[in-house]
């Protein structure tokens, strides 16, 4: 009889109360006496308080003791009145002890139900700790408290989540207002389709009054009764078993984590389920805490890996410079969210004499502080190819500022995106200088992978150039190889998450991307895309930057050189050869201009330095003015006093020219100037 509903059970026992009425009136009126059945009337009080709720077996008992009572006192005349005294205070001890024993059972089966209750609201709250936030994704965190909830805690449940939290941007910290937008993030619901709802991705405005509204404006948890035709926005989110008209519970829940609300929850049940409780506002609240602090751990990673990617792409270069040496195609890609953004960076740096540095390099690490610190080593790096220097002198100034950089922190290690405490700083730079007039490429590396070269017609080869140490070592120098490359060719430069990934190692990653740049491409950019299509994966835990850079070459059309005798008469007729060039190059504007800087820097240059005197003249993009000597010694820019009969020339050369300098070389030194030509006169340019 326990697989009987209650209300069956009851009717049951009510039915068997009238048939032993009847059995026994039966009897007594045929003056048949059987021995012992008023003791099996007594049984039937306590079958009802073993089966029964207490107000049911009170019914039954009553109901029991009115039959009997009635039977042995009207209808058995012939039992004396002790016995019928005896049988119904037997009767009533019996429907006494029932209903103790009913009071006993009940508040033992309710205190069983309270327990399992209790245990399954645990083992829901220990699940939820064990699977929501398992990802910083705002998204897939909202879809696991959408998985956890159903159908344990309730039919139907949507999750909510505020437009600036999935983009990572700032936020209202306190309480929303009724018209409040939501973006749909995860919905869940017994139901295989949920048809008139908003999906995840959409737009959710929440109608004033409603239960998610109310969470958001107090920052509480709403419970509410509704029926078919209340408020839509607690509606279920599909047709239910019981029909849309029957009373359901619906109860919102507000994300808040750290004092911010991130969004809302609404859970809701349908007719077959009882309603939400006291207990269950306790369960979600706990629930939907957790929830937020994943949220809103994965908001602040979010927020973190934006501001880092902004960072880093604000420390790159956003437009390629039009270099007369080179035509570039550059690309930067960023790891995966888990390991966070890196320290790769790349650069192309115009040089005097229409030469260019390319350079790679990439600072161990991830997060903001490797951001920053690529930050800074661009920019010293710009900083010392400014002065001219050789390769091999740039990453030993460079490898000192790392060692710097490394002891300013006081001891105090940064912490990267993913937790780590790196030890020390260190980095890696490929710093490579071309030379279009000479077709000279000079070429220095601090633990870094090695360029690769694709001369015309020919397969990719990788560049010997000696690896040296990485840049935060110290102690040792670092070498310089220079080589001859014909127009045309085409150099690679890239950092070492291209080649290196879980599945390749390094030599098979220099070698797939040997194989590929040999293989013909239309332009630099397409060449770009296929490398990173072919050698970077889409979990890559480590950033890439690549540099591709066509080479060009200034002829003898393009560039003029002549020596100069070292006596200041010859001044003169160098100005009147260097006039008859740029004629010969339609620069007849610029004659004036290039007379007096040259009649200055050679000037300078035969009285202060030490032979032998050059005069080159380079058309490119500029007018490239220059004059080399052997002296070392560098001048430098003074302002002359009104009575001081010199001093004012590199003065004069400073304000005509766009740009000038100085550039030391092995055997002395070299003066030189940039005059801007106009539109109309700048050499066509030669397609990659």
């Amino acid at each position: 009889m326990r697989s009987i509903r209650p209300g069956k059970r009851f009717a049951v026992l009510v039915l068997c109360v009238a048939l032993f009425s009847g059995l026994q009136a039966a009897l007594a009126a045929a003056h048949i006496h059987v021995m012992g059945l008023p003791e099996y009337s007594m049984l039937i009080p306590v079958v009802a308080g073993a089966l029964l709720s207490l107000r049911q077996t009170v019914i039954v008992g009553v109901l029991n003791l009115a039959a009997v009572s009635t039977i042995y006192g009207s209808l058995r005349p012939d039992i004396g009145f002790a016995s019928q005294i005896m049988v119904v205070t037997a009767l009533a001890v019996a429907l006494g002890i029932s209903a103790a024993v009913c009071r006993v059972r009940v508040a033992g089966e309710d205190r069983l139900e309270r327990l399992m209750i209790a245990r399954d609201r645990l083992s829901l709250l220990s699940e939820a700790g064990r699977r929501v936030g398992s990802s910083l994704s705002v998204t897939r965190t909202a879809e696991e408290l959408a998985e956890v909830a159903v159908p344990g805690f309730a039919d139907h449940v949507t999750v909510d989540i505020f437009d600036w939290v999935l983009r990572g941007e700032d936020g209202t910290a306190g309480p929303q207002p009724d018209d409040a937008t939501l973006r749909r993030t995860a919905r869940r619901s017994r139901s295989a389709a949920l048809p008139g709802t908003a999906r995840p991705g959409e737009a959710v405005t929440y109608p004033q009054g409603s239960a998610p509204a109310l969470c958001l404006m107090t920052g509480e948890p709403v419970r509410a009764e509704v029926s078919g035709t209340a408020d839509a926005a607690c509606r279920p989110l599909a047709a239910m078993d019981a029909g849309a008209d029957t009373a359901y519970s619906a109860l919102a829940v507000p994300l808040r984590a750290r004092g911010v609300t991130v969004g809302a929850a609404l859970f809701t049940r349908t007719g077959h389920r009882v309603p939400f409780d006291a207990d269950d506002v306790l369960l979600a609240r706990e629930i939907g805490t957790r929830a937020a602090v994943y949220v809103d751990n994965a908001y602040r990673y979010t927020r973190e890996r934006t501001t880092s990617l902004e960072l880093q792409r604000s420390l790159l270069p956003q437009v390629a410079a039009r270099q007369p040496a080179v035509t570039t195609a550059t690309r930067y890609v960023a790891a995966d969210s888990r390991a966070g953004v890196g320290g790769d960076w790349f650069d192309v740096i115009p040089l005097s004499g229409a030469r260019v540095a390319l350079v790679v390099g990439d600072v161990v690490g991830h997060g903001l502080h490797a951001s920053a610190t690529m930050g800074r080593l661009r920019t010293a790096v710009r900083t010392l190819a400014d002065i001219d220097l050789p390769p091999d002198e740039l990453l030993t100034h460079l490898d000192d500022l790392v060692i710097r950089l490394g002891t300013d922190t006081d001891g105090a290690q940064p912490t990267d995106a993913v937790g780590a405490q790196p030890s020390e700083l260190a980095a890696s730079c490929l710093y490579m200088i071309y030379d279009p007039v000479s077709r000279s490429c000079t070429a220095a590396r601090a633990g870094h992978p090695p360029p690769a070269l694709v001369r015309p017609g020919s397969p990719a080869e990788y560049l010997d150039i000696p690896a040296g140490p990485p840049l935060g070592v110290g102690g040792i120098p670092f070498e310089t190889v220079e080589l001859r490359i014909p127009e045309g060719s085409l150099l690679a430069l890239y950092t070492d998450g291209l080649v290196e990934s879980p599945r390749d190692g390094l030599e098979e990653g220099l070698e797939r991307l040997r194989k590929v740049l040999s293989e013909p491409m239309p332009s630099l950019e397409s060449t770009c895309d296929q490398v990173l299509d072919l050698l970077v994966d889409d979990g890559s835990t480590d950033d890439v930057a690549l540099v591709i850079a066509r080479t060009r070459e200034l002829d003898g059309e393009q560039v003029a050189c002549w020596n100069v005798p070292e006596e200041l008469a010859e001044v003169a007729h160098v100005r009147d050869l260097a006039s008859r060039r740029l004629a010969s190059w339609g620069l007849e504007e610029l004659a004036f201009t290039s007379e007096v800087v040259i009649s200055e820097l050679v000037t300078n240059a035969i009285r202060y330095g030490v032979g032998p005197v050059q005069l080159r003249l380079i058309r490119g993009d500029t007018l490239i003015l220059e004059v080399s000597d052997g002296s070392n010694t560098a001048p430098h820019l003074r302002r002359a006093r009104v009575f001081d009969e010199g001093g004012r020339g590199l003065f004069i050369v400073a304000h005509l020219a766009e740009r000038w300098g100085t550039r030391q070389r092995p055997d002395g030194k070299t003066i030189w100037a940039e005059l801007p030509l106009q539109s109309g006169q700048r050499p066509a340019q030669r397609l990659a």
